[in-house]
């Protein structure tokens, strides 16, 4: 007869609240165990970073508003639990990031039915040596015609925090919409428009920063309820007009 060996799933790893105490640090933080939750300036792109990229996406309509184009960066130590890009969390996983991708990057965005460019993940506030100069070579070339948007696990409160690095303010100034915050499973719904847990929140960056608080962005547009849902109770009605 056939033995079998029974195996058991190794543990989560247990998250830390590095910031213990502090308060006011936004929705969802601390994130009780679900995420690792950081000091300002504990965690500093321009160190962790290792220029690796995990994806490069062109011509998509599910990362942001319009016809999109997506880069993917490499590296998170947030480690939400259930992330969906969870294969890299690793800073050296993927490929180098390169020249000629950054101009093919460029060379993509040209054709004016793409509204812009992603910054995804991965954390894109701790890859700043990459996406800094992209963000700055898009401006140069092409101004406000096309837009950024970009997905962080830190909150917006968070990045505004005194002791927190440079080079994510510099890089937050290029950047048009900011969906911020942790996942958090405890409040994943699928009615959400581009976010998956209700503590997350898509911001227009300039009007957040010229108000000097988060501001929702205009065009936020979730759904009331599931598709499925919609689904079955049209299709109920028309056996129901059927029988009758």
């Amino acid at each position: 007869m056939p033995s079998f060996v029974k195996t058991t799933r190794a543990p989560e790893p247990k998250r830390h609240d590095f910031a213990a105490g502090e308060t006011g640090r936004g929705p969802g933080v601390p994130s009780q165990g679900l995420a690792n939750d950081p000091r300002a300036g504990q965690w500093d792109g321009r160190n962790m970073s290792a220029r690796m990229i995990a994806d490069y996406k062109t011509f998509i309509v599910t990362d942001g508003e319009g016809v999109r184009n997506s880069l993917y960066v490499s590296g998170c130590p947030f480690h939400c639990i259930d992330c969906f890009n969870a294969s890299i969390w690793d800073f050296k996983a993927g490929h180098e990031y390169t020249q000629a991708l950054e101009d093919r990057i460029i060379d993509d965005l040209r054709p004016s039915y793409v509204q812009g460019l992603t910054f995804l993940g991965g954390e894109p506030m701790l890859n700043t040596p990459v996406l800094l100069p992209l963000a700055r070579r898009i401006r140069a070339e092409f101004g406000q015609s096309k837009d950024i948007w970009a997905w962080t696990g830190y909150t917006w409160e968070e990045l505004m925090r005194e002791g927190e690095t440079p080079d994510k303010h510099e890089l937050l100034g290029l950047i048009d919409v900011l969906v911020d915050g942790r996942y958090l499973k405890d409040r994943k719904d699928s009615l959400l428009q581009f976010r998956g847990s209700s503590n997350q929140r898509i911001l227009d960056v300039p009007a957040s920063l010229a108000a000097g608080e988060p501001v929702i962005w205009a065009r936020l547009h979730d759904q009331e309820r599931d598709i499925p849902e919609m689904y079955l109770k049209d299709r109920e009605a028309g056996e129901g007009a059927q029988a009758s």
